[in-house]
């Protein structure tokens, strides 16, 4: 007996089954990245902290004002270095950090000052807390206007001109936190806050050569001792947050001396090292030299 066949002929014929057209491929969204957007996300949210400063000033919360402050430092540290390792910079990125922290640390210290002491001493405690905004504005315009600056030599990269913004904030801060601790009447005097303020103010727009830490490198030796002192200080700042903010504002000034000196010193070893190459340089006008006998075509070989 014949079976019958499997398949019935002519099921698979040519031409039976259509074929698939290929799927339009949907245009690309156009627009910044996250990677591009993330350091911008901080750079606001360390202005909402700022803004949320003069809230907790205008309230008399000088505590959670200094923290506020505080938050605003560190978003503020966080912002550039996540941009340079996301390649996440920007002209647009750069002003708006600018003007962030013009608002942070410039104006939230200085209304805060002003709320705190520098009321009681009249228009000399005006006049202080205007100065430091101003200057305050000026550093961080000098700032701007230095940034890819082509003359400035390999050496100083790791050096600011003047104090940074955070790090001013802080040290104009310094007397309300010592009243956190300390009788507030010993250090919310006028005699002492006023010129404070006008002196922080003055380093911000000096040409004093300070540490950046950007180019700051830790031995292979030294990375668990200085991850064991990050953590050491996380918990003073849990523990003993006032005296630790304290201790930190006065090691910085410590440090300022130390910055000058090792700067005049790179300074001087990049004098030295390039005065002999410009007394080997031929003057201007002069014939050049003769090249060797080993030069010149056709020598001996």
């Amino acid at each position: 007996m014949k079976r019958p066949p499997v398949f019935k002929p002519g099921v698979f014929k040519p031409g039976v089954f259509r074929k698939r057209t290929p799927r339009r491929a949907h245009p690309r969204l156009k627009g910044l990245s996250i990677n591009h957007l993330l350091p911008n996300v901080l750079t606001v949210l360390a202005l909402c902290a700022g803004l949320t400063a003069i809230r907790f000033a205008i309230g008399g919360q000088w505590q959670a004002a200094v923290v506020a402050v505080v938050t605003a430092a560190i978003l503020d540290a966080l912002d550039g270095r996540i941009a340079r390792l996301l390649n996440g910079q920007s002209k647009f990125g750069a002003e708006l950090d600018s003007l962030s922290d013009v608002v942070s640390f410039g104006v939230a210290p200085a209304l805060m000052m002003y709320l705190w002491a520098l009321a009681s001493a009249g228009s000399f405690g005006w006049i202080a807390a205007l100065a430091y905004a101003v200057c305050m504005a000026l550093r961080l315009a000098r700032f701007n206007s230095r940034l890819g600056a082509p003359d400035l030599p390999p050496w100083a990269f790791n050096y600011f001109t003047g104090v940074p913004a955070p790090a001013g904030a802080g040290l104009v801060l310094l007397p309300m936190v010592a009243g956190f601790e300390v009788n507030p009447a010993l250090v919310s005097h006028p005699a002492l806050v006023v010129p404070w303020t006008m002196g922080i103010g003055l380093l911000l727009v000096s040409t004093l050569p300070t540490f950046s830490g950007k180019g700051m490198r830790v031995p292979t030796d030294y990375v668990v001792p200085a991850l064991v002192g990050v953590g050491l200080l996380a918990a003073f700042l849990v523990a003993q947050p006032w005296w630790t903010l304290i201790l930190l504002g006065i090691a910085y000034l410590t440090t300022l001396p130390f910055s000058v000196r090792q700067f005049r010193r790179l300074q001087r070893a990049a004098a030295d090292i390039q005065a002999p190459a410009e007394s080997d340089a031929p003057p201007a006008g002069a014939p050049a030299p003769a090249p060797a006998p080993e030069e010149t075509k056709g020598g001996a070989a």
